[in-house]
């Protein structure tokens, strides 16, 4: 495959990141590969496992020669992060991000750009519970929905070609507007992490007659809580960042939750049957 970028710099190796440089290394989908990142010991770990020509804790450093720049850090410092680096960036650099939350990217990071810089939000939709470099795997992305929510500073050749970065990963990539991406992934994905670590929070010290409950939790409970194992700061930044579709989110959610509170103080069997019924069709029909 024809190489896209001359010099990808990767903001924050974990995860995502991580997996994207892998796979570009991989395919050479890039010239070359430069980690931006706040510790050592996590940039070392990419560095060892092939994953780029060089890293760095320096914005400087890392922005010289970028002409593809992924902001895969939390989101609330994206600007920072891309401010240290902005004067020492190529004038047409492609700038993206695999943030969770696109309308505030878009609103935040458009009016940072260099005239001639082209930005292109993308959301891979491929997460895990597990972070930094060592969670990095080459098919994180395979048959995965990467969604590219255009902004009115993504020209047509930054998009074709983050786009066929993306699809060189096995990704199946769609467009889709900035704000209806964050109404969407507020109730499949924000809301799960809420309910999620509010159950963990809940729970965590609980006791019954001097016994900790969580000694007698199993596959359901671990399930359920799985993602609360996330990383805080990253999901802190969502919650700030869409606040209005979370809330939103919320209040369906808290809808359903009073519902089964009335049956069972009801004692209305039949009711929560066509409840629990409803639950287990969604979830049958889940991919």
């Amino acid at each position: 495959m024809e190489t896209l970028f001359h010099q990808m710099t990767i903001c924050g190796v974990g995860l995502i990141g991580g997996s994207l440089a892998t796979v570009a290394r991989e395919k050479k989908l890039v010239g070359r590969i430069v980690g931006l990142g706040r510790t050592q010991p996590n940039l070392d770990v990419a560095l060892e496992r092939g994953m780029l020509d060089m890293a760095t804790r320096d914005p400087a450093e890392a922005a010289r020669g970028a002409d593809l720049v992924v902001l895969a850090v939390p989101i609330l410092t994206m600007r920072e992060t891309f401010g240290a680096m902005l004067p020492y960036l190529p004038d047409d650099a492609v700038v993206t991000d695999v943030g969770s939350v696109k309308g505030w990217v878009v609103r935040e990071m458009e009016p940072m750009l260099k005239p001639r810089m082209a930005l292109v939000p993308v959301h891979p939709v491929a997460g895990k519970e597990t972070t930094g470099a060592a969670a990095a795997v080459r098919d994180l992305f395979v048959g995965r929905r990467v969604i590219v929510t255009p902004s009115a500073r993504s020209t047509p050749e930054a998009l074709a070609k983050v786009e066929e970065l993306w699809r060189a990963t096995g990704a199946n990539v769609e467009r889709m507007d900035p704000d209806v991406h964050d109404r969407i992934l507020a109730r499949v994905s924000h809301l799960p992490q809420v309910v999620a670590s509010a159950l963990a929070a809940a729970l965590g010290e609980e006791q019954v007659a001097g016994r900790p409950v969580l000694e007698f939790g199993a596959g359901g409970l671990r399930d359920t809580t799985r993602i609360a194992a996330s990383s805080a700061e990253m999901w802190r930044d969502i919650c700030l960042t869409n606040r209005e579709a979370i809330l939103a989110a919320m209040k369906l959610f808290a809808r359903d939750f009073a519902e089964f509170e009335r049956l069972i103080s009801a004692g209305d069997g039949e009711g929560l049957v066509r409840l629990f019924e409803r639950g287990r069709a969604m979830r049958e029909r889940l991919k």
